[in-house]
């Protein structure tokens, strides 16, 4: 229960109530749009096992799943929309109908408003979406963090946020208030309100402008004694009310729980290895869950899996990456065009072979140096 020392006019600009939903919140939607955003940005790959090591395919259906999974959207907002329902409204759990067409996948159909519910005593489950009942194995179930309970089910992070987000909401009507409010004076006047001629408006108006308008910057006011006294006012400030501290503990506590870096929610200063150790804590793990439904559901041969491709999501300078792919390419570990790739660069004609250190020759020539050769005068 709260209680207010204030006017009913101010009461009803103060309080907040009533229910909002997480999104609603401009501080989740930053935090959640900040792991949507690189989940959605991240390629999704389609790989397969081989001796030599996992390799890329490239086929109608690696095109479908990275460029066109959602008929009327783009592998982004599908994959945004599934993280931030998710993250959201989902309460941990988002829902996908796949939609296949004489054995081919043909769409991949967001569910909102879908829910589970458990059968046989909690040991199995169903889903729910416009009055029909899916089992498990026909849909898509992507979830945040596994139930305590009900394992089968998402948890989210609604409860945890609950009075945060209040405090929030507070804050800001407050400091609307503040910043909308009616003007009040810095100045009071105090006169005898027994006299008749300050008894209406008129003749409070003749006052000020006899005594107080019309003065010059700086000029010093003359007036009786016995008729007014002056008293300077310094009125309540925001910073008084210590808003600001208030509020970045709790944009602080929104950060933690949702678990992006404050910065992104607007405290504190960038920081680039606190940004990815966010990309592989909490990025990466849920592009990885989502990957893995994905493969679960999708794919019919143990062999071939998705992947994200979440390299491109951590934060390096050009010249970091540059160095890199230098190293590796000196090595023939990687060729020139694996490198040029690595920078975002088309390919080149001539720069498909590895090469191997100082002399930058093709791989497969390295025996024929005339160093290695021991032939000419002297061994040399």
């Amino acid at each position: 229960m709260k209680a207010f020392l204030i006017s009913a006019d101010s009461f009803e600009t103060l309080s907040v109530h009533g229910y909002s939903s997480l999104i609603q919140s401009p501080d989740v939607a930053a935090a959640v749009s900040a792991i949507a955003t690189p989940v959605s940005s991240a390629t999704i790959h389609l790989m397969k096992n081989s001796n030599g090591g996992d390799v890329r395919v490239k086929n109608e259906l690696s095109k479908f799943m990275d460029i066109h999974p959602y008929s009327l959207g783009t592998r982004m907002s599908f994959i945004d929309w599934i993280v931030t329902y998710m993250l959201t409204t989902g309460d941990g759990n988002s829902f996908v109908l796949p939609v296949t067409s004489g054995g081919y996948l043909e769409d991949l159909v967001p569910m909102p408003g879908a829910y589970a519910r458990g059968v046989n005593n909690n040991s199995s489950y169903v889903v729910c979406w416009q009055g029909r009942e899916f089992r498990p194995d026909e849909v898509l179930h992507f979830r945040l963090q596994p139930d305590l309970q009900h394992p089968w089910l998402g948890r989210g992070i609604r409860v945890q946020l609950k009075d945060v987000l209040q405090n929030l909401r507070q804050s800001a009507a407050t400091t609307n208030s503040f910043l909308s409010d009616k003007w009040k004076p810095s100045v009071i006047v105090k006169v005898d309100a027994l006299a008749e001629e300050f008894s209406d408006k008129a003749g409070r108006r003749k006052l000020l402008d006899e005594y107080i308008e019309g003065q010059s910057a700086g000029e010093p006011w003359v007036i009786p004694a016995d008729l007014m006294d002056v008293i300077t006012v310094k009125p309540l400030s925001l910073a008084d009310l210590a808003i600001s501290d208030n509020v970045e503990l709790d944009k602080r506590a929104v950060a933690a729980t949702v678990g992006v870096p404050p910065f992104l929610v607007g405290i504190g200063s960038y920081n680039q290895d606190e940004y990815n150790n966010f990309i592989r804590r909490k990025v990466n793990p849920i592009a990885d869950g989502i990957a893995q439904e994905l493969t679960k559901k999708l794919l019919i041969s143990p062999e071939m899996f998705f992947r994200f491709n979440s390299r491109k999501l951590y934060a390096y300078d050009l010249e970091q990456l540059a160095k890199v792919g230098d190293d590796q390419y000196v090595r023939g570990i990687m060729t020139g065009n694996e490198v040029r790739d690595w920078l975002s660069l088309s390919p080149k004609e001539g720069l498909d072979e590895l090469v191997i250190l100082e002399n930058y020759i093709p791989k497969g020539m390295i025996g024929d140096q005339k160093k290695l050769n021991q032939e000419g005068d002297n061994g040399i």
